[in-house]
């Protein structure tokens, strides 16, 4: 795509999931979990694709791809806090931008990967990340998925699992539809990071409203960093958190290759 910069693509992939034990070895489609996200990386353009994991069947797993693995420590409380990690193992220039790609992510598309680089090669603010619109109200008020609000400069006021912003006179009357003329935006787990800003990220203590939400982004703007936020260019699908996400990606990716 014309205007974007040369970017890598990092992908945190834990072995340890509570809902989804295995998760990035999970197969779909007859292949792991972590080797679609991965693909999804190559067909973005990015320059280097590396997944950063603590476990070596992960490893194990990626050692027949092109797609390097950076062995990293167990105890990282956040994606963030690993790929930092891999950033000092593997030598990135403080100015190179890497895109945090999450490893449960594997319909995301390559536009919208992309649309995270150019974001942060347009913006003066040391991250970003994508939001789409959200339509219905029941997503609104689900705390899994995580609502963002914007400043009018397009950078992010406020990251919340709550129906916010909470148009109190219209939900006063109605709480059944997301009411006309109220901008609702669901964030979309996405971030693009200079190399050096992540390392410094990184080393910020947690924050109240971080912890208290369990929303990594919200340490940076505690410490008073920028984000800014784009809209994504296309729909991300959902994420795989469950079995019954994977069985809904399973049943995507037949659709799909029947419709080829």
């Amino acid at each position: 795509m014309s205007g974007t910069p040369a970017f890598i693509v990092a992908i945190p992939a834990r072995f340890g999931s509570t809902r989804l034990p295995g998760k990035p070895l999970r197969l779909l489609g007859g292949e792991p979990l972590v080797v679609h996200v991965a693909r999804r990386a190559r067909a973005a353009g990015a320059i280097e694709v590396v997944v950063a994991t603590d476990d070596s069947r992960i490893e194990a797993a990626l050692r027949d791809t092109d797609v390097a693995v950076c062995m990293t420590r167990a105890d990282h409380a956040s994606g963030s806090d690993r790929l930092a990690e891999c950033a000092r193992t593997r030598g990135w220039p403080d100015d190179a931008i890497v895109v945090n790609l999450q490893g449960d992510e594997p319909f995301a598309p390559a536009a919208g990967i992309r649309m995270v680089a150019r974001a942060l090669a347009e913006d003066s603010a040391p991250m970003a990340t994508l939001a789409t619109p959200v339509e219905s109200a029941e997503a609104w008020f689900d705390p899994d998925c995580v609502k963002v609000v914007c400043a009018a400069n397009g950078r992010a006021l406020y990251f919340s699992r709550a129906p916010v912003p909470w148009a109190r006179d219209a939900l006063a009357r109605d709480r059944s539809r997301v009411p006309d003329g109220v901008t609702v935006l669901r964030h979309i787990g996405i971030y693009a990071y200079r190399t050096g800003f992540l390392k410094a990220f990184a080393q910020l203590p947690a924050t109240p409203l971080e912890r208290a939400e369990s929303l990594e982004q919200l340490r940076a703007l505690e410490h008073g960093h920028a984000i800014a936020v784009r809209i994504a260019p296309e729909p991300f699908p959902p994420g795989v958190d469950t079995e019954q996400d994977l069985a809904r990606a399973e049943r995507a990716l037949a659709q799909a290759g029947a419709a080829t």
